[in-house]
């Protein structure tokens, strides 16, 4: 760019980002008022809300009396939203308050249940009204207190309702998809039905899943149709027997064109163990898992084994941990099973996500999975076609599985993050 340009360009640049400064700023006057009020918004309390799936933007503008601040470390009161899917298909909120600084040793929990049918916005006026119940005993103690009015709704007598479903929950799912261009066509198919039924003591769940895939491609002018298809039934049946341990049996029935399965039968009684009480679940899990139980299969090809269909028993061991906390969140599991007939035939699955808040603004996340697999017993003889490879139709023999990732977040700048400002969409995104 020529100098002259440059040299005309920048006093104008520079014109333009004080008026856009000074317009930033307040009224003399304002600030004066402002100056001259007992009450101020940093007087407020400063709260850290850890929640996955919050409209922070509406909570700001429902809740103004607060400081909302970037850190953990910044707060006087942390606040834990956690969420579990209840037996109706609804979910279960439970908020943690915790206290820190002067307010430390000050605790509580309180919990919300929405319906399946519940709209998302009807949730989020719930979940923000029970952020507000359980701030007050702590914004009660600042000087904002007297901003505050709680204004009760008029009492509404409600006549208990019989459950004529007996707490039984039904779903059903179709998704038709369908993708093509000049040369590829591509039709797919997902149909799923389940039955629930969720109490304190059982756990009862049946789900069956279709799905179908047609492709259609040409190539030097010829016409080439291929299809997969898979359909899956499950049953999970649990007894609660106390706060750590828990009985049931999980059995499915399988057919799968990718796989090499005609019909396949699997039984496994199982027990788990959870060295927290089950009621704590939703801060901390430590669960062992472990079954045993036949397989019988039936394969569409004769397998690399020479084999059209065979009985196998089988073992498998899992354990999952679990925790949610100030300083973050972890999530993992480590799975492993084998065949009694040869035990050589085995796989070890390791995988889930951390997110750690290492210090003031910086934070990581590292997700990921990885699987030694020695148990692809239903692989096809012989060599897969070209079609069958680029279009994964057929399962290819491997002998690992990788997947993972790796994310650093760091924020600087001033602790306060109050103010609402929609226009323009967030960030480089509109919506």
């Amino acid at each position: 760019m020529d100098k002259n340009v440059i040299a005309r360009i920048t006093p104008l640049l520079i014109f333009m980002f004080i008026s856009v400064s000074l317009l930033g700023q307040e009224p003399e006057n304002a600030q004066e008022a402002e100056a001259d009020s007992s009450i101020q918004r940093e007087d407020g309390l400063r709260i850290f809300i850890d929640c996955a799936r919050c409209d922070m933007n509406y909570i700001r503008d429902e809740v103004p009396y607060v400081n909302y601040v970037r850190d953990v470390k910044e707060a006087q009161l942390y606040i834990l939203e956690t969420r579990e899917q209840t037996g109706s298909g609804g979910n279960r909120y439970t908020y943690a308050f915790i206290g820190q600084q002067e307010f430390a040793g000050i605790n509580d929990t309180l919990f919300y249940s929405s319906r399946p049918d519940d709209t998302r916005d009807y949730q989020r006026i719930w979940r923000t009204q029970m952020l507000k119940m359980g701030m007050m005993p702590y914004v009660a103690k600042t000087p904002l207190y007297s901003e505050v009015l709680i204004d009760p709704t008029d009492r509404v007598e409600r006549e208990v309702a019989e459950d004529k479903w007996k707490n039984w929950v039904f779903e059903l799912e179709a998704e038709p998809d369908f993708e093509g261009e000049e040369s590829y066509k591509e039709l797919e198919l997902r149909n799923s039905v389940s039955a629930s039924k969720i109490t304190h003591d059982w756990k009862l769940e049946l789900d069956f899943d279709y799905r179908y895939t047609r492709t259609k491609y040409t190539y030097d002018d010829t016409l080439y149709t291929n299809y997969k298809s898979f359909s899956g039934l499950e049953l999970l049946v649990v007894k609660s027997l106390g706060e750590h341990w828990s009985a049931g049996l999980r059995s499915e029935l399988v057919s799968s064109s990718y796989t090499n399965i005609d019909l396949a039968f699997d039984f496994m009684p199982s027990v788990e163990y959870n060295i927290f009480p089950y009621s704590k679940s939703t801060h901390r899990q430590l669960r062992f898992l472990y079954g045993i139980g036949p397989s019988y299969r039936i394969y569409n090809d004769t397998t690399i084994y020479d084999q059209t269909e065979e009985l196998l028993w089988q073992q498998q061991l899992e354990i999952a941990y679990q925790v949610q906390e100030k300083w973050g969140s972890i999530n993992v599991s480590l799975r492993g099973s084998n065949f009694f007939h040869d035990f050589s035939k085995n796989r070890v699955e390791f995988g889930g996500f951390v997110s750690i808040r290492i210090l003031k603004g910086l934070s990581v996340r590292v997700r990921g999975s990885v699987g030694r697999i020695n148990d692809q017993l239903s692989l096809v003889r012989g060599e897969a076609s070209e079609a069958e490879i680029l279009l994964q139709l057929q399962e290819l023999q491997t002998s690992y599985h990788l997947e993972g990732g790796l994310g650093l977040t760091y924020t600087f700048g001033s602790i306060y993050n109050n103010i609402v400002n929609p226009r323009f969409g967030n960030g480089r995104r509109y919506f």
